[in-house]
């Protein structure tokens, strides 16, 4: 233990670079909410482009490099949702939307895993979403592709996998929400810095998972993500 300090500093959740032999050290997780049309509506909402709304996870609930996930504890009803993921090298506050692109490192894929069954009670008395949204391991993440190699993705398919079987597809284009204008959002709202996730939203055909489920995900020109529910 160092002498600078009282107790050993928390470990420092990375993630895989392609290419790359060094990893790039994630700081804080944020998250779109409702960021497909078709998603909104599957929710129960109307996805005519209001302001969007965040949410956050830690950066300990990152699962990467073919780790399995271990289902959660407390709930019986656990949501897969496939996003792209855009991951922060500069950081920033009110970032214009037609610079906010210089601010990104790369592209990666994702799951918002979910206790739908805790953010559903969460909803109903008017409480944060934290117990069905940031718990430990909810926030599996495959390898990022800089953005000098695959660019900036605008379009193309968001596909999720279980056992072998599409559940979730929709288009990179369809995002209500784009990459440039949800970065330009997010900085009025925090400083952005170095390390900082973007979980951009879920297309359509959200659901259960269980223990033994392999979710296989996709975005086109990134590095799918496999993972199993353990």
């Amino acid at each position: 233990m160092s002498s600078a300090y009282v107790i050993d500093p928390p470990v420092i959740s990375t993630l895989p670079v392609v290419g790359d032999t060094r990893r790039f050290a994630v700081n804080r997780i944020y998250c779109v909410g409702r960021n497909y049309a078709d998603h909104a509506r599957e929710m129960g909402h109307d996805p005519d482009r209001e302001p969007p709304f965040f949410f956050m996870k830690p950066a300990t609930a990152i699962v990467t490099d073919g780790k399995d996930m271990a289902y959660p504890s407390l709930s019986s009803d656990v949501h897969h949702e496939i996003e792209m993921v855009v991951a922060i090298s500069k950081g920033g506050k009110n970032i214009p939307a037609d610079k906010a692109l210089d601010h990104v490192y790369g592209y990666g894929v994702g799951l918002d895993m979910t206790r739908r069954d805790l953010q559903g009670e969460a909803k109903k008395m008017g409480r944060p979403w934290d117990t069905g949204k940031a718990f430990d391991q909810s926030a599996p993440c495959g390898p990022l592709t800089p953005a000098d190699q695959c660019g900036h993705p605008s379009q193309g398919s968001v596909k999720l996998l279980v056992n072998g079987e599409v559940r979730q597809e929709g288009d990179l284009n369809q995002l209500i929400w784009n990459v440039p204008d949800t970065i330009a959002y997010l900085s009025t709202l925090f400083t952005l810095e170095p390390g900082d996730l973007i979980f951009s939203g879920t297309p359509a055909g959200v659901g259960p998972v269980k223990k033994g489920d392999v979710l296989e995900g996709s975005v086109d020109g990134l590095t799918p993500l496999k993972i199993k529910i353990i």
